[in-house]
């Protein structure tokens, strides 16, 4: 069970929250002032700790330095009841994971507090574990100094030792001392805010913060309030005022993925702010002076989005001062072993196992499957297996269905329909159209039903895989089952 302190001169906060996180599985500590608090988290090495930004012997902001000079790798969150943009720059800048503002409410608090713990266990592992801690066919070797070729960012991108990733690396070292905007093109799931977040490490911005937000995520309603923020009663539901990702990242990085999806309202605004480097909170009066360097991202060109009447022209030239293509996974084999064994060394630290590599019917698998959600996927599938693996190797029988099978069902779409030629010749059999013979839709009923039967069965009636097999939504899928009564 993890453990967390909680740091803060209201006895009921310190109560409450130590009611609430305790039934979530946590064990929790309370303290009523920073010398106590301190005392505690030296005594008991927490997971996590929670302050309230005001206490009685001292701030929040001078606990949060002492944290972090002792423990620097213990996540912190600041409690305050003052939406203060000064005080939320600060603690962010200052190394405090994030903040929460009273009133407090549980699912907020549950929802920050199990993802800060997790994204500190996640930087721990990047730390102790070396770069490709795998040779060329998946196997772990013994640690060895890191290639530059070989780096890997937090958010566990590796960069591979192919031709095609040593130009992906030498682009970002290109682009990573200058202050040029840069669009990041490449498919779902290739790493495109890893590669931002390596262009970010590399520059002079490095120390401030890194900010992502992602566009095709958050609804048009609120996406004016994420980007610039808001101030209290500025419209309905603003109960507090909201620090915008411009205002949290000044000084560093801000990284816009998809950002295609922002609406037209929202590219306006934002050409403004990427022009004049000043900006407005929602409902503010105020001009705020900006120094942030732009990332953005997208799976589509954004240059074909502009003339489609999509994505303003002037805001895509805007941003087009650099441009990085980052390959799929299917273009770069070569880096493949290499890639899936460190996403292994990281899940055996993961879940305390000893995988060893993986057998040779699976790294042909791997070799042979087109990796549709590039790393993203190979990481799951292999976070999958590494449970599922009781011996030293990842077997086949650890994989999903669709990779051992990818070559024989990519083999089955691309034949013809198996009723084709029956078609014909039922047709020919007799041309005077006898009642005896079967028409045409009843033909084309058959042949359809005997595909549908045969995905459904080479997938053992997993209908998600069957829909996405046959190229029709499972909505549909579900129509012709009852249809032929399936």
């Amino acid at each position: 069970m993890k453990k967390i302190v909680v740091v803060d001169d209201e006895a009921d906060i310190c109560f409450l929250l130590k009611r609430f996180l305790s039934k979530n599985d946590f064990i929790v500590e309370t303290a009523q002032n920073g010398k106590d608090g301190l005392a505690l988290i030296e005594s008991i090495s927490p997971d996590l700790v929670m302050t309230d930004f005001r206490l009685g012997d001292i701030t929040g902001t001078e606990l949060l330095t002492t944290i972090k000079s002792k423990r620097p790798n213990v996540p912190v969150l600041i409690i305050t009841g003052y939406s203060d943009i000064k005080v939320a720059v600060n603690v962010m800048k200052l190394g405090a994971y994030d903040y929460i503002t009273k009133p407090l409410f549980p699912d907020e608090i549950l929802v920050t507090v199990k993802k800060a713990i997790a994204d500190a266990e996640a930087a721990q592992n990047d730390e102790q574990h070396y770069i490709a801690p795998a040779s060329s066919d998946g196997m772990a070797e013994a640690p060895k100094p890191a290639r530059k070729s070989q780096s890997r960012t937090k958010a566990g991108y590796v960069m591979g030792n192919s031709e095609v990733s040593d130009n992906l690396f030498r682009q970002v070292d290109l682009v990573a001392p200058t202050n040029f905007s840069v669009i990041i093109y490449g498919e779902s799931g290739s790493g495109k805010e890893a590669i931002a977040q390596e262009i970010h490490n590399r520059s002079k911005r490095k120390d401030m913060p890194f900010v992502a937000m992602d566009c095709g995520a958050i609804s048009k309603e609120l996406a004016g309030s994420e980007l610039f923020g808001h101030e209290k009663g500025s419209f309905t539901g603003a109960l507090q005022t909201k620090i915008g990702h411009f205002e949290l990242a000044n000084g560093g990085t801000l990284f816009l993925d998809e950002v295609s999806n922002l609406s037209y309202e929202i590219q306006v605004a934002l050409l403004r702010v990427v022009q004049e480097r000043k900006m407005r909170r929602i409902g503010g009066s105020k001009e705020i002076d900006l120094d942030v360097r732009i990332i953005v991202a997208s799976n589509e060109r954004l240059l074909d989005s502009a003339r489609n009447g999509k994505f303003r022209e002037d805001l895509y030239y805007r941003f087009n001062e650099f441009t990085i293509e980052v390959p799929a996974l299917r273009n770069r084999k070569d880096d493949l072993m290499l890639f899936a064994g460190a996403f292994l060394e990281n899940t055996n630290a993961e879940l305390g196992k000893n995988v060893r590599g993986f057998s040779e019917e699976v790294k042909n698998d791997f070799l042979n499957y087109s990796w549709p959600g590039n790393l993203r996927e190979l990481k799951n599938v292999i976070k999958r297996a590494t449970l599922l693996s009781d011996g030293e190797l990842i077997e086949e029988k650890a994989l999903p269905f669709e990779i051992v099978n990818y070559k024989r069902l990519k083999d089955l779409d691309d034949e013809p329909a198996p009723a084709a030629s029956s078609v014909v010749s039922l047709l020919s059999d007799n041309v005077d159209g006898e009642e005896s013979k079967p028409s045409l839709k009843t033909v084309a009923n058959e042949a359809e039903y005997d595909m549908i039967m045969q995905v459904l069965r080479d997938v053992n009636f997993n209908k998600s895989k069957a829909a996405r097999l046959l190229n029709i939504d499972r909505k549909t899928l579900y129509n012709k089952m009852k249809q032929f009564d399936i």
